[in-house]
């Protein structure tokens, strides 16, 4: 399948999950954050940095970069660090200010919005439905030397599929042969089971075009600290980033809660305990309501149900995440994050709820479909 042409968004404003300020909301499953909330380390961390707010962050970020250049098994001078992910990927544009890139299609709305800032032209690589979302080997015919740079992210936002390594290393060794640049985004990678069986991060001494970039906004839950982090071996590329952020963009907070978050072995690994299971009662539950279901690896589900469904929520205090706003998706189309057992069977109840009243209307003895 090959790419298509899009135009650029006009408007930088874009629809993402956890808005909790501009509706009434008792539960909020559009934000896909780590359910057992912030580690407590993390936490007291930040406590304690509030003695040092009145000087100046470390602009450099060093004792953050040193943990997380061990954590990582990479070089310091190979870390930088931002106010969340977000923050890189617009860096990452105005640095190179590519003129023309490549996009999965559905993929995370922002890639297209930063790459718009540098009025980059876009091109859509679409996902096929009928294959599950899962990005395959014809993904590199698409791959030529008029792209300047293309964007994956594994597992995919928003239907949570991964992308197996080996297609990975593929892709890579392309993308160095003609020059492109490959930002890949991992910020959902350590709520897999085995994630160093997909991270390209042992990579990265072999592919200098590859760019990761990572988070603690998800797996640690603290998306309002903003905390995220890109590693690269290309030294002028890393340089160029550092050009264009802002000078002390990571707060004293912050930098002490990743510090802290970053021993957590333990939280991390009940975490993905934990995921592994709520998604698997999750999916079965949607599955007995009708709702067809994707092969999601991540700590979201993606679905498809009756198109009012969100509306239908928000008037119970329930926030899903519509995504008819994501390119090659309509009406239809929702994702839920993972919470805990408790949480997720109030929001089941809530889905029940709603499809006994659409059987109501429509006179079904089954089913939601009409």
């Amino acid at each position: 399948m090959m790419p298509g042409r899009e135009h650029t968004m006009n408007n930088k404003r874009h629809k993402h999950g956890g808005d909790i300020y501009s509706e009434v909301c008792t539960l909020d499953y559009s934000a896909n954050i780590n359910p057992l909330g912030p580690p407590a380390s993390g936490v007291e961390a930040v406590y304690q940095s509030m003695e040092q707010i009145v000087n100046y962050p470390d602009v450099q970020c060093r004792k953050l970069c040193h943990a997380i250049a061990e954590h990582e098994y990479v070089k310091e001078e190979q870390v930088i660090c931002t106010n969340g992910a977000s923050e890189l990927l617009y860096a990452f544009a105005a640095a190179l200010k590519p003129k023309k890139a490549l996009l999965l299609k559905p993929g995370f709305a922002e890639y297209e919005a930063a790459l718009s800032t540098v009025g980059c032209e876009i091109l859509s690589y679409p996902l096929s439905e009928e294959k599950g979302y899962a990005l395959d080997l014809a993904y590199l015919e698409a791959l030529s030397e008029d792209l300047d740079m293309i964007i994956l992210c594994n597992p995919n936002n928003p239907t949570g599929v991964l992308i197996q390594q080996p297609l990975l290393v593929r892709i890579a060794e392309k993308c160095e042969k003609y020059g492109i640049y490959f930002l890949l985004d991992e910020c959902f990678h350590e709520f897999l089971m085995a994630p160093d069986s997909y991270s390209m991060r042992t990579f990265l001494e072999r592919f200098p075009h590859l760019f990761i970039v990572d988070a603690f906004t998800k797996i640690y839950a603290i998306p309002g600290l903003r905390l995220g982090y890109g590693l690269s071996a290309d030294a002028d590329l890393m340089e160029k980033i550092r050009d264009v952020i802002q000078p002390w963009n990571v707060s004293i907070p912050a930098q002490a809660a990743g510090i802290a978050a970053l021993s957590e072995d333990t939280y991390v690994h009940n975490t993905r305990w934990l995921i592994r299971e709520e998604r698997k009662y999750l999916a079965r539950a949607l599955h007995l309501l009708e709702m067809e279901t994707f092969d999601s690896q991540a700590n979201y589900l993606f679905f498809k149900g009756p198109k009012d469904l969100e509306e239908q929520c928000k008037k119970r205090g329930l926030l899903i995440r519509d995504c008819s706003n994501y390119r090659g998706l309509s009406k239809g189309y929702f994702r839920i994050a993972v919470r805990t057992r408790e949480e997720n069977d109030r929001l089941i109840r809530i889905f029940q709820d709603i499809i006994r009243e659409k059987q109501k209307e429509s006179g079904a003895i089954y089913g939601w479909q009409k």
